[in-house]
């Protein structure tokens, strides 16, 4: 099984989850490969982040959705329209958690993969 980190970026954000407030969003797009197979995944996970440096990322207060599972490969062309989709798909996940996201304020460069 091979897993692709399509993308990847931190933001700011805000969600309280089992009792305490989370500052911080990992938001991903990940692809996994296996036996033939293409599964692409959107995810947003919700961490502390009370300080600057501070990037231990509990996952406790994660959701995710599988948005293509098919016989196949990687596409770079299917991976372009989910990326375009990203925030939207992203924003709608976080709301079943009650939290938001800045899109705005990414706390590190996209990591592109």
């Amino acid at each position: 099984m091979k897993v692709i980190d399509v993308f990847l970026c931190y933001y700011e954000a805000s969600c309280v989850a089992n009792g305490r407030e989370r500052h911080a969003a990992a938001v991903r797009l990940t692809g996994t490969s296996d036996a033939g197979r293409i599964t692409y995944e959107y995810s947003v996970n919700f961490f502390p982040h009370d300080t600057e440096d501070d990037f231990a990322v509990s996952y406790d207060a994660c959701v995710s959705e599988i948005v293509y599972d098919a016989k196949g490969r990687r596409s770079k062309k299917k991976e372009a329209i989910f990326l375009e989709e990203l925030q939207d798909r992203v924003t709608e996940l976080a709301k079943q958690l009650e939290g938001t996201i800045d899109w705005e304020k990414p706390l590190i460069e996209p990591r592109l993969g």
